[in-house]
């Protein structure tokens, strides 16, 4: 069954098909047909997840290839509830991009389409290598679509942004060496099958190999104190980008679970849980420099960008733990950060819109053209990512802390969880007050023209999945659990094979 691999198909034909000469000269077409793809991805990525949640992780092999040989593709929960994740905050940013940020620079949909491509083969693959590829994938989207559009700041904050990948790519490539000399294979289940009989010379590889790894991935994620590029460059490029860009941190720590948290899990015999103290106190001074961020920014992408910070912050707490529970509870608060702070960036452009020079930032201002709809849509989120109940954020702090004191770890993990909730309540309540009550003049005449109905539905769309969330917080806190499961016992090379319809080739 081709199911597994057609989440990394899809975006790369839809790309492909808008960059036909008839579509490239039709803007209108590239978003029908782009929205249609997206439409029919998340169609596909909630039939494989539900496809996985009856029948168990279905692997894909690439011609046939037995493994460990060859490229392999493997859909389990874990994997199957972050293309979903992906697909609704692609759908959602995307139509917001519909609204007019694709007329500023060509390319928008096809680059849109290639990002989601390098996305999902990230989450799918099971070979460290061809992880490599897909981050490449995505990275080199991402580098055209920051810059989309053009202008000064932007272009200085891409080139902090790719000087910083360029370098995690090299140490990445350096990793997947070492490891390779060290395992003699870099797929992900034949690695952890090994990983407890390693000989004693290779061992110091296996090490320097999986902590090298750490490192490139807390770059992905911005771990301190590798972070300091994630606010100027989120702040500064447009909003659908930045939006979708909410997921890419996630890509860090989804590799971080999908390699430490297995190969080098509590049964990889020496090497198991490498890094993880270190990680521990990086996690939280992440949390850290998060909350210290979000009480001292002055608009509403740098608040967010630094709820971004925090949200990585506790989740890298949650990976550290080294437990099912964590990683369960680390997978529901995925879902929550990344669809609230994408919805609060759409959010932002929403405000941006209506305010004139003042932009998004914390100064007085014309009032809002929309100031009870915009005004709804800043309390949900804001409730929701502050953690207040009954809404997801909530939850998701409560599963987080529970990890953290069925694993002993409550006395670091509580107060910094807490604190940053306090400091996003306190960041919150003073930008809410700023945008909606110290307000002078008139409403914005340009305003009506300036905002599409595409602009408050893609914002809507987001925002109601803190509901969505809420409502089907019992389902998602047991698939959760169920995915911790998968990934902790994960495939064996045998069971992959079973799955091949060949033979050897």
């Amino acid at each position: 069954m081709h199911l597994p691999v057609l989440p990394v198909l899809l975006p790369f034909f839809a790309a492909v098909f808008i960059l036909f000469p008839w579509f490239n000269m039709r803007l209108n077409a590239q978003r029908v047909v782009a929205q249609g793809f997206l439409l029919l991805l998340l169609g596909l990525t909630v039939y494989l997840f539900v496809e996985v949640l009856n029948h168990g992780p279905q692997a894909y092999a690439m011609g046939d290839w037995q493994a460990p040989f060859g490229i392999f593709l493997v859909a389990d929960l874990m994997s199957a509830s972050m293309l979903v994740l992906t697909s609704v905050l692609a759908l959602a940013t995307h139509l917001y991009g519909c609204a007019g940020e694709d007329t500023k620079g060509r390319f928008f949909h096809p680059l849109y389409m290639f990002q989601l491509m390098g996305l999902n083969g990230a989450f799918l693959t099971a070979d460290a290598f061809n992880l490599f590829v897909f981050f490449e994938i995505l990275l080199i989207a991402s580098y055209s679509l920051l810059i989309h559009g053009g202008g000064r700041e932007r272009t200085r904050a891409a080139q902090h942004y790719v000087l910083f990948n360029l370098i995690g790519s090299a140490f990445f490539l350096i990793a997947l060496a070492v490891l390779y000399r060290a395992f003699g294979t870099l797929n992900i289940p034949d690695m952890a099958a090994r990983a407890a009989q390693l000989p004693a010379e290779s061992l110091p590889l296996a090490e320097a190999g999986g902590l090298l790894l750490m490192v490139v991935f807390g770059i992905k994620s911005a771990l301190l104190p590798l972070h300091f590029w994630l606010p100027k460059t989120y702040s500064n490029t447009s909003i659908p980008v930045a939006a979708l860009f909410a997921v890419m941190t996630k890509v860090g720590i989804y590799s971080l679970w999908r390699i430490h948290s297995v190969v080098f899990g509590p049964d990889a015999g020496a090497v198991a849980g490498i890094g993880m103290n270190a990680l521990a106190w990086l996690s939280g001074g992440t949390l850290a420099a998060g909350i210290i961020g979000v009480l001292a920014s002055q608009s509403l992408r740098w608040l967010i960008a630094n709820l971004i910070i925090i949200s990585v912050g506790t989740l890298l707490v949650s990976v550290s733990l080294g437990t099912e529970s964590g990683i369960a509870a680390g997978l529901y608060y995925t879902l929550h950060s990344t669809l609230m702070c994408g919805a609060f960036f759409l959010l932002a452009g929403l405000i941006t819109l209506q305010r004139g020079q003042a932009e998004d930032r914390f100064v007085r201002s014309r009032p809002l053209l929309y100031p009870v709809i915009s005004g709804l849509l800043y309390a949900l989120v804001a409730m929701a990512l502050i953690g207040l109940p009954p809404f997801s954020g909530f939850i998701g702090k409560v599963f987080i802390l529970q990890a953290a004191y069925d694993s002993g770890d409550a006395l670091w993990v509580w107060p910094l969880v807490l604190v940053s909730g306090l400091a996003a309540l306190i960041a919150l309540s003073r930008a809410g007050t700023t945008i909606f009550w110290r307000t002078q003049g008139t409403v914005l005449t340009e305003a009506r023209e300036r905002i599409s109905p595409l602009h408050l539905l893609s914002a809507g769309l987001l925002t109601a999945m803190t509901v969505v969330l809420v409502v089907a917080a019992g389902p998602l806190t047991e698939w959760s659990m169920q995915a911790a499961s998968e990934l902790r016992a994960g495939l064996t090379v045998q069971q992959i094979n079973d799955q091949i319809p060949g033979g050897v080739r």
